[in-house]
C-alpha cells in the first residue's frame, strides 16, 4: 500500500465524513485514499473527494500527517466548489468489493465525540483545531 491522501471539509458545524462498516464494525474517516503512480498528495486528495463524497473542492492547508506501516496519509482542509455530495461512485462503491460499506455523511461536530473517527490521534488533534477554530 503506498501513500494516502484525506480531506477535512467542514461547513455549517458539520464535517463530511465516510462510515465505514466493515467485519460488523462501524466507524469514521475522513474522505480520501491512495495516491497514484504520477500523482501528487493534493491532486489525490482532489479526485478521492470526487471518487468518495460527489464533490469538487478546492484545497486549503495540509493540516495534519500520521505514519502508519511505512505509508504517509496526508490530511488537508477544503472547500467544496461544486458537485452534489453523497454521489460518489468510485471503485469503493462497487458491489461485491469485499471491503464493507462506504456511506457519505455529515456529522454534527458536537456529535463527534460520540463516534469512533480514525485514525484516533489525527482526529484528536484535527478535532481539536476546528473546535479552537484554527482550521
Amino acid at each position: 500500500m503506498g501513500d494516502r491522501s484525506r480531506v477535512v471539509i467542514a461547513q455549517d458545524g458539520k464535517l463530511a465524513l465516510i462510515k465505514r462498516i466493515r467485519n460488523g464494525t462501524t466507524y469514521y474517516v475522513f474522505p480520501g485514499g491512495g495516491i497514484e503512480p504520477g500523482e501528487t498528495a493534493e491532486v489525490a486528495a482532489m479526485r478521492e473527494a470526487h471518487e468518495e463524497l460527489g464533490v469538487n473542492v478546492r484545497l486549503g492547508r495540509l493540516v495534519a500527517t500520521d505514519r502508519f506501516n511505512d505509508v504517509t496519509v496526508y490530511f488537508y482542509t477544503a472547500q467544496i466548489t461544486g458537485g452534489k455530495f453523497g454521489t460518489g461512485c468510485g471503485p469503493e462503491f462497487q458491489p461485491g468489493r469485499g471491503r464493507g460499506i462506504y456511506e457519505p455523511v455529515w456529522i454534527e461536530l458536537e456529535a463527534l465525540a460520540g463516534v469512533d473517527l480514525r485514525p484516533r490521534q489525527v482526529s484528536k488533534a484535527i478535532l481539536a483545531a476546528l473546535t479552537a477554530g484554527e482550521i
